[in-house]
């Protein structure tokens, strides 16, 4: 899962950046409005946190312009503490979500989580498919009781594919989603990361869909 903050405060989207990836997601960095709006645009991220005061275009312009051009990821604004007119103005431009500064980490990844699985028509915290869990409070994940042992890139691509289950996801969708604008990126290596999950799970629950990519196959 891929997230883009958008915060200038140097110090907090440092603290930001490294909560997100130690829980396994992958991060883009913007600092001001204009940039944000760019990539919000241009890619495709699976939810979004964003500072409402930013220079050169404020959260809330940026917010109004994702929407008007139809980008529907979810979307967590920051607002300053006791600023109540800010809140409102978020949820009015399309703000899924919002967290008063200061906040608890631990907060906002939960509710991050929940617009995520939300945005993906899940509703536990617990992602299930036949004898396979995944735990998205703990990036854990479990096949017929028995834990997994995963790399941070197989644990996001199976993530990517629970929270789509069912659904046919190509290999450069994978890519765009596992990896933030920065990495180097190599859609073959989406190849090696279902390979090995494929060894690590029971037979059968990630298929290939010839020409078109992959397909977590629950069992009813």
């Amino acid at each position: 899962m891929r997230i883009l903050v958008v915060e200038d405060e140097p110090a907090l989207a440092v603290q930001l950046d490294q909560a997100l990836a130690a829980a396994g997601y992958a991060v883009d960095l913007a600092d001001n409005g204009r940039d944000a709006c760019h990539l919000g645009e241009q890619e495709p991220f699976d939810a979004v946190v964003l500072d409402i005061g930013l220079p050169l275009m404020d959260g809330i312009s940026v917010l109004k312009r994702w929407r008007a051009a139809g980008r529907s990821m979810p979307v967590l604004i920051l607002t300053a503490r006791g600023e109540w007119h800010e809140k409102v103005a978020g949820i009015d431009a399309g703000a899924d979500d919002y967290l008063t500064k200061p906040f608890h980490m631990e907060e906002l990844l939960a509710r991050l989580r929940a617009l995520i699985r939300r945005a993906a028509g899940q509703a536990s915290a617990e992602l299930r498919c036949g004898p396979l869990v995944l735990d998205t409070r703990g990036g854990r994940a479990m096949a017929d009781g028995q834990a997994l042992a995963l790399t941070s890139h197989e644990l996001r691509v199976l993530s990517y594919l629970m929270h789509h289950a069912g659904e046919v996801v190509s290999r450069s969708t994978l890519t765009e989603h596992i990896y933030a604008q920065d990495y180097d990126r190599d859609s073959n290596t989406i190849e090696v990361f279902v390979a090995r999950l494929r060894k690590k799970l029971p037979p059968g629950l990630i298929e290939t869909v010839r020409g078109l990519g992959y397909r977590l196959s629950c069992p009813d």
